[in-house]
């Protein structure tokens, strides 16, 4: 249940041991700061950005309505008539392949023949929530397509970049067993995973990426190929900041219609990049989508808070990332279960601290809220105008539970007592969990 407030590690990043943090999902950050929340792409801009590095990618291009995917398969098939077209829904979850659309209709990635047919597929996929084993139940809508040609795979490798601090920079994790789950890879063949590091000084050289591709046990006469890759696919690490480029699988394939000549391509992709460089890659950053993001992840970042949707039901409003693990801690030993992480920061005003509210209170699992500060920088009398205000704009229906300490708490205390709104004070932290477990108890 904690999962997602707990620093998880990437799948290349936990075979490599590295402590990068994890991808797609928020950790918590210090206090103050707003939450690190590392950058997400689609299939189809991953590979657009690769093209722009050298990297070699399947022809194809995204659609977003039946007829576009329709144009576009007509397109390939036009240039290369034996072509098969890859279908594939663009949502921001891994084992796509494996899904299905809450509409019945099974299968993320389908592969076409003819460009009706890929259409009719896409038409299936469009505006449907797609299912996978990381999407929760609830699955992502799929709102884009992405339309390749297809390739006749020769052999599969997995390729990743990833900055480990065990190493002090960039490391290389690899195997000739692409295409599978490489944690799975890595516990049951670890022989088959290579860990090569790059010194950062010197970036991915020819002689060190063609010494990789022979390790990986590419034909002699890919070598330059292959190594061209790993080359490409380092500059666009290192040149758009990237936190992790994965590659599964990394592949030797021939094009049909082409002739036999075999090439490595990047068959899909997974990359992710450090928010903190957002100001020197505007152009990649631009190319967030935040309808695949929880909307109250959205909505806190604009708010300059730091939030965590957990899978409990006892809402968290604390200031500070420790007394947030703190808190969520001392409600589990209690029996409780936490619903968020939500940390308002040192300096949040009122109407930060409304917003809060709203966001926490916006999840319907929510049956109490908690509101532990301890003020320092945050005043409590500033936390307690912003209950006030918050408690009345929402109309607050669940148990309110305050835990107030610290610089101006007496009149923080006295704004609440006269505030008319419903309100439990505690005396300290563990008093206060007591109480909203017991708030929660009461109403189930």
């Amino acid at each position: 249940m904690l999962a997602r407030a707990v620093s998880a590690c990437s799948s290349a990043a936990r075979v490599a041991g590295s402590s990068v943090p994890r991808n797609a999902v928020a950790a918590p950050a210090l206090a103050g700061s707003a939450a690190q929340r590392w950058l997400n792409l689609h299939e189809y801009q991953s590979k657009d950005l690769m093209e722009k590095f050298g990297v070699r990618v399947q022809r194809g291009s995204m659609a977003e309505t039946a007829d576009s995917a329709f144009s576009i398969s007509k397109s390939i098939k036009t240039d290369n008539p034996g072509a098969e077209l890859i279908v594939k829904a663009q949502i921001h979850a891994g084992g796509r392949g494996k899904g299905t659309f809450k509409s019945g209709f099974k299968g993320g990635v389908q592969i076409c023949e003819t460009a009706e047919d890929a259409k009719d597929k896409a038409s299936k996929m469009f505006g449907e929530f797609l299912v996978t084993k990381q999407t929760g139940p609830d699955g992502q809508l799929c709102k884009k397509v992405l339309i390749n040609e297809g390739i006749i795979i020769d052999k599969e490798y997995y390729f990743a970049i990833l900055m480990d601090r065990s190493f002090g920079g960039p490391v290389i994790v690899a195997s000739t067993e692409g295409g599978m789950d490489i944690e799975e890879v890595a516990e049951k063949n670890p022989a088959a995973i290579i860990k090569e590091a790059v010194p950062i000084s010197e970036g991915l050289t020819k002689e060190q990426a063609v010494g990789l591709a022979k390790k990986l046990g590419f034909s002699e006469d890919l070598h330059s190929a292959a190594a061209k890759q790993f080359m490409s696919l380092y500059d666009m690490f290192i040149g758009s900041d990237a936190t992790q480029v994965e590659i599964n699988p990394m592949a030797i394939g021939r094009v049909p219609g082409k002739g036999d000549a075999s090439h490595v391509f990047a068959v899909d992709a997974k990359l992710n990049f450090d928010d903190n460089a957002a100001f020197r890659q505007k152009e990649v950053f631009a190319m967030r989508d935040k309808s695949m993001e929880d909307p109250r992840d959205v909505a806190a970042e604009e708010a300059g808070l730091n939030y965590i949707g957990l899978d409990g039901n006892i809402g968290c409003l604390v200031n500070g990332a420790g007394l947030a693990m703190a808190t969520m801690d001392i409600v589990k030993l209690h029996g409780g279960n936490p619903a968020n992480f939500l940390d308002v920061g040192g300096g949040a005003t009122a109407e930060q601290v409304a917003q809060a509210f709203r966001i926490i209170t916006s999840d319907s699992n929510v049956k109490a809220l908690l509101v532990n500060i301890f003020g320092g920088i945050m005043k409590c009398d500033t936390i307690a105008a912003g209950i006030v205000t918050a408690a009345k704009q929402v109309g607050l229906k669940i148990p309110l539970v305050v835990r107030l300490e610290g610089t101006n708490v007496d009149l923080g205390k006295k704004i609440l007592n006269e505030s008319g709104i419903a309100v439990t004070a505690a005396s300290d932290l563990d008093d206060a969990a007591k109480k909203a477990v017991a708030a929660v108890a009461a109403r189930a």
